[in-house]
């Protein structure tokens, strides 16, 4: 991989170990992938912040980083952590988890990240442009930057991020490039599509048929939102690997050119049956309805208060959001509401990297295939699957209804 001066400068520990060590992760990064050069980013997102999944070696890991002076050069974000930094004691965690999960909080604002952690980045401040090229790790974040912003990134793992930061460079290779772009998976929708549990399981079906392909969408109805797009890009890096996708006259790229290959795969969705049956077990019974993975946009938080106001749930809700988000809704009297009916909003956090089988968690509804796809082995729990009104209502009565 071709380098500039001061980039084999770092390489050789001339600007100290801290970017050194940054350096030699792109470059294997480089290497291994064929990239022929780094290129700069306009912004970072780093997974791997929850002590639920980053245990205490990831973490010694990080601190030894830290101390040897590391700090970013670009605009970073974190990915959500394992509780709401505010009130995971409320909230029934235990005091020697949440120790240990402030301390790696306390570890990424040593590198000058604030403590921003949300899986919806784009939707806190952390917004690129199209055509922008960027380092995100968190596959939904990616999936939505590279489809919907039409930003260029490839999924980074925790480290290589990092660094990534720390440089305020990638290495040049997959997404980064215009040929990688393009779909060679043709995705004719011949169904309905009501809702963002509709795009969901549009989703879980395509990712698991396509595994790491590009899909070109074409039978989507013009203008989805943005909660309809975010659960379809998270349902398909859930199921497969997929991070970025065209839809037809919808995406940026697909309206600006032809981003499907002549040498293309086929497959039809006639129906969406069989992802409601594969995301849905038989428990009736409702510990938890979780909403908000990714974490629920100010619309998504706006609609469960309206529609809980002068109810009472008789099972555990959580909206996790970014905190911003959180704390608009505390101002505005929304979060009052839902309150009122007995329930959270849960900032910096996502039930699957929390350990709410800590919480006694056993049963779950959510409207999120990605949560769907990820709680039985993440969190060992039984997953009920649908739509915003049917979690609602499965959280007023304790029990799933079809």
């Amino acid at each position: 991989m071709e380098l500039s001066k001061e980039e084999e400068e770092i390489l050789e520990g001339k600007q100290g170990v801290a970017k050194q060590k940054a350096m030699e992760i792109l470059v294997a990064l480089g290497n291994i992938y064929g990239a022929e050069n780094l290129i700069p980013v306009a912004s970072v997102q780093v997974s791997g912040v929850s002590y639920k999944n980053l245990g205490d070696a990831g973490f010694e890991f990080l601190q030894e980083w830290a101390d040897s002076g590391a700090i970013t050069q670009v605009l970073t974000t974190l990915n959500p952590a394992g509780m709401d930094l505010e009130q995971w004691e409320s909230m029934g965690f235990s005091p020697s988890f949440a120790q240990k999960q402030l301390c790696v909080i306390s570890c990424f604002s040593r590198f000058g990240i604030p403590p921003l952690c949300s899986c919806t980045p784009y939707l806190v401040g952390n917004l690129p442009l199209l055509g922008q090229h960027i380092a995100w790790a968190e596959s939904s974040a990616v999936s939505f930057a590279n489809s919907v912003l039409g930003a260029r990134t490839n999924r980074e793992g925790g480290p290589s991020a990092l660094a990534a930061a720390i440089i305020g460079k990638t290495a040049n290779y997959g997404f980064h490039l215009e040929r990688n772009r393009k779909a060679n998976y043709l995705i004719q929708v011949k169904c309905l599509l009501k809702d963002e549990a509709d795009f969901g399981a549009l989703g879980y079906l395509v990712g698991k048929k396509i595994g790491s392909s590009i899909p070109y969408f074409k039978g989507i109805p013009e203008f989805p939102s943005m909660e309809k797009l975010k659960a379809l890009g998270a349902a398909m890096a859930a199921s497969g690997s997929v991070a970025l996708y065209h839809i037809e006259n919808i995406t940026p790229e697909a309206k600006m050119q032809n981003m499907l290959l002549e040498n293309h795969e086929t497959m039809q969705i006639l129906s969406l049956q069989e992802g409601y049956e594969k995301l849905n077990s038989s428990c009736k019974d409702i510990d938890m309805v979780s909403l908000g993975c990714p974490h629920a946009s100010w619309e998504e938080i706006r609609q469960v208060a309206s529609y809980l106001e002068g109810k009472k749930l008789k099972s555990r809700l959580w909206i996790t959001t970014a905190s911003p988000l959180a704390a608009f809704a505390r101002r505005s009297g929304l979060e009052k509401k839902i309150q009122n009916a007995g329930g959270f909003i849960v900032g910096d956090t996502c039930m699957i990297v929390s350990p709410i089988q800590d919480l006694g968690v056993r049963s779950l509804a959510t409207n999120s295939a990605k949560a769907a796809c990820y709680a039985p082995s993440h969190c060992n729990v039984n997953v009920r699957y649908g739509n915003l009104k049917q979690c609602l209502d499965a959280a007023i009565e304790g029990s799933f209804s079809e």
